[in-house]
């Protein structure tokens, strides 16, 4: 095993971007076997992920399974530096499982299917390269190809979504989630590049995690610096993470997106800006933090409640749950703010936690979509009395939404709470009432939609499909096993969150 934990994280990486470059030699005009072949890649990828997690020991603690390869060493040194701390394990795993469930439940994919499947195995790649590089300059790379993809998976198999009064493109929403995205990068690499001069001019031209990590606990960074970058990764990532006021992208491109995209965009990608709030923001600038963490704390706030409030006026069963989106990220959010270890525990946990959900709750409305042809809720009625499957499994993952004990977003948001009402009391009563409101949303959505009378133009649906069932089925059940039992995620993620300066 020695042998597999050296290639593990390349293997991550290398299996899906190989997948993808096999994909688009195959016959275009063969789609089962296009997706037979991405089922395979995704689920040896899954298997990788799982192996990982598992053999990630928590005892041990910090970054294991490390490798570097050097790239470029004149005139800038750069290298693909390899490793996994116990905040990036579970999201590995996040990322494989709903990857293999993306695949999977798109089987009936017809048009331009190779294009397809070459598009999101090459965004599963961007997603796990940046969860395991050490580098910045790479982990900036894997960031954008885990984000670019994004914009021909809506524009081109996306669909339209028409209010009545005006009619909102696919491409309108692709072009506003690339211009939103583009815009928080070039911040993102500024930041990058302003951090690469600054230890450039104390002797270390690095854009090496391990070796700026030495330069800021050895304090190199002056206060003065960490004042002005911090905030550029802040708003850089934060645009990924959904943060208010730059979060409208999100619901458009939610809705816009087909079914499996929607899974990983709300399930992962959205986890990388926040996931880079930490890697990069609190871990090089421990003092830019600490000064520009009350703001972020209140932006996650308005995040909290703004999302909750918004998903309540909807009526698109996709826009009820972008805004919910929304408003579960302000809880990342806001654990991270708090710079606490349960708070921040919390905030990772959450990560996990509300991607199994919100891709369970979009596979739901993309089968509900798939029968009804509207998302509607003002028309939708009754659906329980002929999807009983898909009803049953979008109450548990509305239920683990609103924060029911015994699922998964319920120690995920109390930790969060815990960690806020330490640090920032009244902004933790607020969020607070943000979970009131989620109840209140998702209640009202279930009773309208699933378990209201059935209308007669439903006689004709048909339940979820066998493949479905299964794929919603899995995530029921992670999201049962975590919130019963959340200790062997808790323990990696634990070791990951001591090693955080600050905390």
């Amino acid at each position: 095993m020695q042998v597999f934990d050296q290639v593990v994280l390349l293997l991550l990486i290398v299996v899906p971007l190989a997948g993808a470059l096999l994909t688009m030699m195959m016959p275009g005009n063969r789609p089962r076997d296009v997706w037979y072949f991405a089922v395979v890649v995704s689920a040896l990828s899954f298997l990788l992920s799982v192996a990982l997690f598992l053999r990630y020991d928590y005892g041990a603690g910090g970054f294991q399974f490390q490798k570097t390869y050097d790239w470029l060493d004149v005139p800038v040194h750069i290298s693909l530096s390899l490793g996994v701390d116990g905040i990036a394990a579970p999201l590995i795993l996040l990322n494989g499982i709903i990857l293999l469930g993306g695949v999977l439940i798109s089987q009936n994919i017809q048009y331009r299917t190779r294009d397809f499947f070459v598009l999101l195995l090459a965004l599963g790649a961007g997603v796990y390269g940046t969860f395991v590089v050490r580098d910045l300059f790479f982990l900036f790379f894997f960031y954008e190809l885990a984000v670019l993809p994004m914009y021909l998976l809506i524009g081109v198999w996306g669909s339209s979504t028409d209010f009545g009064t005006f009619l909102r493109t696919k491409e309108y929403g692709a072009m506003k989630l690339f211009l939103y995205l583009v815009a928080g990068s070039v911040l993102v690499w500024v930041a990058i590049l302003a951090m690469y001069v600054e230890g450039a001019e104390r002797g270390f031209p690095t854009f090496s995690l391990e070796q700026m990590g030495v330069l800021a606990e050895t304090g190199q960074y002056g206060e003065g610096f960490q004042a002005w970058v911090f905030p550029m990764f802040m708003v850089g990532f934060g645009v990924l993470a959904g943060l208010w006021p730059f979060h409208t992208w999100s619901p458009d491109g939610h809705v816009a997106a087909p079914t499996a995209v929607s899974m990983l965009h709300a399930g992962v990608l959205m986890k990388l800006g926040a996931y880079g709030i930490i890697r990069v923001g609190m871990v090089l600038l421990p003092d830019g933090a600490a000064d520009w963490m009350p703001i972020l704390i209140t932006l996650g706030t308005i995040n909290v409640l703004y999302g909750a409030v918004s998903a309540m006026s909807q009526t698109d069963l996709k826009y009820v749950i972008g805004y919910s989106s929304v408003s579960h990220m302000g809880y990342v959010l806001m654990g991270i703010a708090t710079l606490d270890r349960i708070g921040v525990a919390g905030a990772v946990l959450q990560m996990f936690s509300h991607g199994i959900m919100t891709a369970l709750m979009f596979l739901l409305v993309g089968a509900v979509y798939d029968r009804a042809h509207t998302r509607d809720t003002h028309v939708l009625s009754g659906l329980f009395n002929r999807m009983g499957v898909t009803s049953y499994f979008f109450a548990i993952a509305g239920l683990a939404s609103l924060g029911l004990p015994g699922l998964s977003g319920f120690i995920a948001e109390f930790m969060v709470f815990t960690g806020a009402f330490r640090t920032y009391l009244p902004l933790a009563v607020l969020a607070v009432i943000g979970a009131a409101l989620t109840a209140v949303y998702i209640l009202r959505l279930l009773a309208r939609t699933f378990f209201g009378e059935l209308d007669p133009k439903w006689e004709h649906l048909t339940d979820a499909s066998p493949m479905e069932k299964t794929v919603g089925g899995a995530f029921v059940l992670i999201l049962i096993f975590v919130g019963v039992w959340p200790a062997p995620l808790m323990r990696v993620i634990n070791v990951g969150i001591a090693s955080l300066p600050g905390l």
